[in-house]
């Protein structure tokens, strides 16, 4: 019996695997709705938003259309911008001092009305004076004071300070030393400090051409040259003063001058380091003695040397040869004496030669 039971039990459960597997006839369904759509469509409605005409035999608006259409756009960009006289804000016109309520924005800020983009890249010798010269002028110059000392007297030459007497004193600049007529930057100088530390602050290239006024070839040439190694347009300087005796008046067109700032100034100094001065053989340096006493260097380059900058090197057919002006270059630093300019331009790699006066 129980055998039985257990073909009867295995039987059945093969009938039902069997059911499962059997396929299922295919139907075709139809919808309602594409049947109904098919019926009642003509059966040329894919045709219907096709214009009758092309746009070549169409007639052209007219001129009230058109005044319409302006004025439609003019309306929706009014409604869209902002009254300027109360939510957009205008940069005072003119700058009335530190204790003025309402200050000027930086230069940097786009609402400003000096602003000027950029920079648009990062000078090598910048990066390399941030992240090694700065702090080795830093290292070299630190003076170490002990806590507790008591700072000397003033002496004479330096500066004074307020005595306090009135509330107008506060955060003034230092009085000037007595006797006037002297320059403070000439008689103190400010140790370097993190907050002090000498840096490149513009290039000025001037080049003197005295016959300009007498050939216009000259002062052509002059500005091109100037032109191309700076890379900023040059302004045409004049004569100041007469001078009898070389036959200069004044008025006349002297040569040429521009001043680079910022990278410009920074990649022009580069340029002089790696590029033109190594390939000037008697070249001795600049002279130490060298200085305006505000930390300004200056050298000059002869029109035989003004060949090595690339700009014209590749080029040099172009400017003729007796024409060829040199150039005097300016170097602003931020030093507050020649020590400390001198210091400055021999971290960069410029050589000095001689004996330092100041």
């Amino acid at each position: 019996m129980s055998g039985v039971r257990e073909s009867v039990r295995l039987a059945t459960a093969h009938g039902q695997r069997r059911l499962y597997l059997q396929p299922t006839q295919p139907r075709a369904r139809r919808f309602a709705s594409t049947a109904e759509a098919k019926a009642q469509a003509p059966p040329s409605s894919h045709l219907a938003d096709l214009e009758s005409t092309t746009t070549f035999t169409s007639p052209t608006p007219d001129e009230k259309t058109i005044d319409e259409f302006k004025c439609a756009g003019t309306q929706r960009a009014r409604e869209r911008k902002l009254p300027g006289n109360r939510y957009q804000y205008h940069p005072p016109k003119y700058y009335r001092g530190p204790l003025h309520p309402v200050q000027t924005p930086k230069s940097s800020d786009p609402t400003a009305r000096d602003f000027v983009p950029g920079p648009f890249s990062f000078p090598r010798l910048k990066h390399t004076y941030d992240s090694t010269i700065a702090p080795d002028l830093l290292a070299m110059t630190y003076q170490h004071t002990p806590p507790g000392t008591v700072a000397p007297e003033s002496q004479k030459g330096t500066l004074r300070q307020w005595d306090g007497s009135s509330p107008y004193h506060k955060n003034r600049p230092s009085r000037g030393p007595r006797g006037g007529g002297s320059s403070r930057l000439g008689i103190l100088e400010r140790n370097v400090d993190w907050n002090n530390i000498p840096e490149i602050e513009a290039v000025t290239i001037n080049s003197y051409a005295p016959m300009s006024s007498q050939n216009k070839e000259y002062l052509h040439v002059a500005r091109a040259v100037v032109q191309a190694i700076s890379g900023a347009y040059p302004e045409v300087t004049t004569v100041k003063h007469h001078v009898i005796q070389w036959g200069v008046r004044k008025g006349d067109k002297a040569g040429a001058k521009v001043t680079l700032r910022g990278g410009a100034a920074y990649d022009f100094v580069d340029k002089l380091i790696t590029l033109v001065l190594p390939k000037i053989k008697d070249w001795p340096g600049i002279k130490a003695s060298t200085g305006d006493d505000s930390g300004n260097l200056a050298f000059g380059m002869k029109p035989a040397w003004m060949a090595y900058f690339p700009e014209i090197e590749f080029n040099y057919d172009m400017y003729p040869p007796k024409l060829m002006p040199g150039c005097d270059i300016f170097i602003h630093t931020t030093g507050t004496s020649d020590r400390q300019g001198r210091l400055l331009m021999q971290a960069l790699g410029f050589p000095f030669y001689g004996k330092a006066t100041r």
